[in-house]
């Protein structure tokens, strides 16, 4: 699940809506599986942007009422894992989405900046950067 959220976080932008965002938005608005703890992110138009929830992760199926307890913040450590925003305005398209900041729930992390990039096999690179040169990519595979 550590995994999956922190790719979902790294997916999160504030990069604002532009007419770009708002064209290519539905190439990636949907399901994925983030390949771990069979975690699975919803991408969907928030506005002119594209923002990811959570959907599923098996420590989800085993507690629905899964807390953000990893949060280094205490404030937010009661919120349900369960929908929780970790990817946010997210700004570009037909294949290239940036943004930032993103949240990794099961770490207790975030990342400064989120790259997502459609692949030509259909695939979705999602890329999170804390620095410029310490970034961390996951693929995701669409669902539906």
């Amino acid at each position: 699940m550590r995994a999956v959220l922190f790719a979902m976080a790294l997916v999160a932008a504030a990069g604002g809506g532009s007419a770009a965002a708002s064209q290519g938005s539905g190439a990636i608005a949907g399901l994925w599986s983030t390949g771990s703890n069979g975690g699975q992110v919803e991408l969907y138009r928030c506005g002119a942007a594209i923002c990811g929830k959570v959907v599923d992760a098996a420590p989800l199926r085993a507690n629905p009422d899964h807390r953000d307890v990893n949060n280094p913040d205490r404030m937010p450590r009661d919120r349900r894992l369960k929908g929780l925003v970790v990817l946010q305005g997210f700004a570009g398209g037909a294949r290239e989405w940036k943004g930032g900041p993103v949240y990794d729930p099961e770490a207790g992390e975030g990342a400064a900046k989120g790259f997502l990039t459609l692949r030509v096999d259909g695939k979705l690179e999602v890329k999170g950067c804390k620095a410029a040169i310490f970034c961390r990519t996951k693929v995701w595979t669409r669902v539906r």
